[in-house]
């Protein structure tokens, strides 16, 4: 079975090969290179593992699954955090030929009712100590698993145990280069969660890239510290790009200083990544009296996942001590870095520039004409790992995509004279809390089934530490109680970051010319009301 995405037009899919950005290489390769490898790949806590163990217990499990009757072009939902499990799993699936979803730890019932609602997964891999898999009352409900392998679990559902059980000679059939590999998750403006197909050839492309820009080596210790399954840790360059170059992964639990300064100075990492209110805890921390003397291995911190403010990243080579890159990436493809050798002046006050020299971007008004350089617009792009088209969703893309093939991400952007681009907000309904992406229009549909909501509207807040918070401005029947509304929305199994942070209860919600809910004026009045 061949799962079905929008394709690559073939005039620029044999461009891309001719130009040797599309190898025909599978994602398993960049594991299955080192197999014979006794350096260390990732360090889990106090648990290492080299390169060979990693490739052996993948080979388990996928051969463990196989018996189970799990088969190449299957689909798969897998809720792991940062453990080493996650990447076990991730190449067992890959060597499989099986396209998993991979969740983020902090989503809960809705989010992944969601994903295997568009997948129809035959296979979970998750793990007990998640409070959704403390039973399975949940897992009852996803109809079309047959197979449940389960961290932290005893018997015959032990994601330990078939890790654990040698393989029998297993030949690994990973799907063809060209095809789906697996699906990442888009941060997007609407309440449906969407899939994005990404295929082995473009995501091996942008690690790979990555790892030129970025200086990714066998020397690189890298702190894993954002969530595993994310595409920036993952692939920006993330640890596919640290296990490409043949370093070392450290896996730490969250990006608070007072775990990962110990971790940074016991593994001597050398490069991490982070998002911008993590940045400010740390520096916070150093502030408060934590020794940088921890951080002297530290050679590169990129941040990216939201706006980075001048005034922050100006303080990072002070006072961390080491280089800063910004990132400023799309799980749908793209990807820009500051480069190593650029000035401090573009690296503090610019997100980049393009990775690829077929990177096609440029700034669309509102009427999708293209403007010139440093005008404010919107972001469109297309390239070899910039994908075409969301799963199985005709009707975003349509309004996504315009008649070129060109990707409109709903950022607001400028591009200087030298292809660097300032991010200056977005277009979408979106709010970016700290890095996490939260779908105003998702919120909004599950508030208004309270029996109290007669109109809802959730918007932006500026922070000073998380960029936004939200807001949720209700028009009700009856008096509510913010902890009344976030008690409602845990019921309704949604991700803890996705909770408004405020909660406002007005007579009515103003209105545009259109009708629709004028969330401008709204932002405008919070703003007014908190200043007062």
């Amino acid at each position: 079975m061949t799962i079905p995405f929008t394709r690559w037009p073939e005039a620029f899919a044999c461009r891309y090969r001719e130009k040797g950005y599309w190898q025909d290489l599978p994602l398993t390769d960049i594991l299955t290179r080192h197999a014979h490898s006794d350096a260390t790949a990732v360090i889990d806590g106090e648990r290492p593992l080299s390169y060979r163990q990693l490739h052996q217990a993948s080979n388990n499990l996928a051969c463990s699954l196989q018996a189970q009757g799990i088969a190449r072009g299957q689909t798969a939902l897998v809720h792991l955090g940062n453990v080493a499990e996650f990447y076990i799993t991730l190449f067992a699936l890959l060597k499989l030929g099986v396209a998993p979803v991979n969740a983020l730890f902090s989503h809960q019932r809705s989010e992944l009712t969601a994903y295997a609602a568009q997948l129809k997964p035959a296979l979970l891999i998750a793990d007990r100590d998640h409070a959704l898999f403390a039973d399975d009352a949940f897992i009852r409900t996803l109809d079309s698993v047959r197979v449940v392998l389960l961290r932290g679990e005893q018997g015959e559902h032990a994601l330990e145990a078939a890790i654990a059980r040698p393989a029998d000679n297993f030949v690994a059939t990973p799907t063809p280069a060209g095809e789906v590999a697996f699906f990442q998750l888009s941060g997007g403006s609407t309440g449906m969660p969407k899939l994005i197909p990404r295929t082995h050839n473009d995501y091996y492309y942008s690690i790979a890239r990555s790892n030129e820009i970025c200086g990714f080596t066998a020397q690189t210790r890298y702190l894993c510290a954002l969530p595993a399954a994310h595409n920036y840790p993952m692939s920006s360059p993330g640890a596919l790009g640290v296990f490409l170059a043949q370093g070392c992964v450290v896996l730490a639990a969250d990006p608070s200083a007072t775990l990962c300064f110990p971790l940074i100075e016991k593994h001597q990492i050398t490069v991490t990544a982070l998002v911008p209110p993590a940045v400010s805890l740390w520096l916070q921390a150093i502030a408060e009296g934590a020794s940088n003397a921890q951080l002297a291995s530290l050679k590169l911190l990129q941040v990216g996942g939201a706006r980075l403010s001048a005034t922050l990243a100006a303080r990072i080579p002070a006072e961390i001590g080491c280089q800063l890159q910004q990132v400023f990436g799309m799980a749908e493809g793209l990807v820009n870095y500051t480069r190593l050798d650029d000035s401090f002046d573009r690296i503090i006050h610019t997100q980049g520039r393009p990775m690829c020299p077929d990177d096609e971007v440029w700034v669309a008004d509102e009427h999708g004409n293209r403007l010139p350089p440093d005008h404010v617009g919107r972001l469109m792009t297309r390239g070899p790992y910039t994908f075409r088209g969301y799963f199985n969703s005709p009707e975003h893309n349509a309004s996504a995509f315009d008649v070129d093939g060109f990707y409109c991400s709903g950022d607001l952007i400028s591009i200087d004279g030298q292809g660097y681009i300032t991010v200056q907000g977005r277009e979408k309904d979106q709010i970016n809390r700290g890095g996490e992406k939260i779908a105003a229009e998702e919120i909004e549909n599950l508030l208004l089934r309270h029996e109290s909501v007669i109109h809802a509207a959730l918007v932006s807040l500026e922070d000073s530490l998380l960029g936004e918070k939200s807001c949720a401005c209700l028009v009700v029947k009856a008096p509510l109680r913010a902890v009344a509304v976030r008690r409602f929305l845990r019921e309704q199994g949604i991700a803890e970051f996705k909770l408004p942070d405020r909660v406002e209860c007005l007579e009515t919600l103003p209105l545009t010319p259109v009708g629709k809910v004028d969330k401008k004026q709204l932002r405008q009045w919070l703003a007014e009301r908190t200043t007062a």
